[in-house]
């Protein structure tokens, strides 16, 4: 990944960041999956586990030619006046690399329950006992709401970086842009 385009949100009395931040994560989202985008990758440089935040920046990379063909798309229609596009520009040299992915966690017990019975033959008590409701789990990690194309659902899109490597690894991603073995340029 020798290039990237970098979107700033901008500031507004009416929306949190966060929640132009899933927009602009969705109106992309579907962009990568119309397009067949497997080379481009996401990144927050603004990313921090602590507060949980993916902060105001979106940061795109990949070649240059597939940057350029996603940007030349209508995909940033509506959010225009929320954002300001800084054009394709060269990675630096000395940049370092991470890994950017999806993590779910198990947090509904009772669905657990439901196909723990349903591949065991167990009944709702047997079921309890080995998965109580204290088994939920939570994840404190940044994350995005989305909205399920198929089904409407809401949920949330929980992302977690990997460590720092000096090298980048090459690899497809998906259509959220992430991906558990290439890495995105970190700087």
């Amino acid at each position: 990944m020798l290039h990237y385009v970098d979107i700033e949100l901008l500031p507004d009395p009416e929306f949190p960041v966060h929640q132009l931040m899933a927009a602009l994560y969705a109106k992309l989202h579907r962009a990568l999956a119309q397009g067949a985008h497997d080379a481009i990758g996401v990144c927050f440089p603004g990313y921090d586990e602590c507060v949980p935040t993916l902060g105001s920046r979106m940061r795109l990379v990949g070649p240059e030619g597939e940057l350029a063909r996603l940007m030349a798309q209508d995909w940033l229609k509506g959010m225009r006046d929320h954002s300001q596009v800084l054009g394709i520009a060269l990675v630096p040299a000395l940049a370092r690399h991470r890994t950017l992915r999806r993590v779910q966690a198990k947090s509904s017990p009772e669905r657990l329950r439901r196909r723990l019975m349903k591949r065991q033959g167990l009944d709702e008590v047997q079921a309890l006992a080995r998965i109580p409701d204290a088994a939920a789990e939570r994840l404190a990690l940044p994350f995005v709401v989305l909205s399920s194309m198929s089904t409407g659902q809401s949920f949330r899109l929980f992302l977690r970086q990997g460590p720092l490597v000096p090298e980048p690894r090459p690899g497809s991603f998906s259509a959220y842009g992430l991906s558990t073995t290439a890495t995105v340029p970190h700087f």
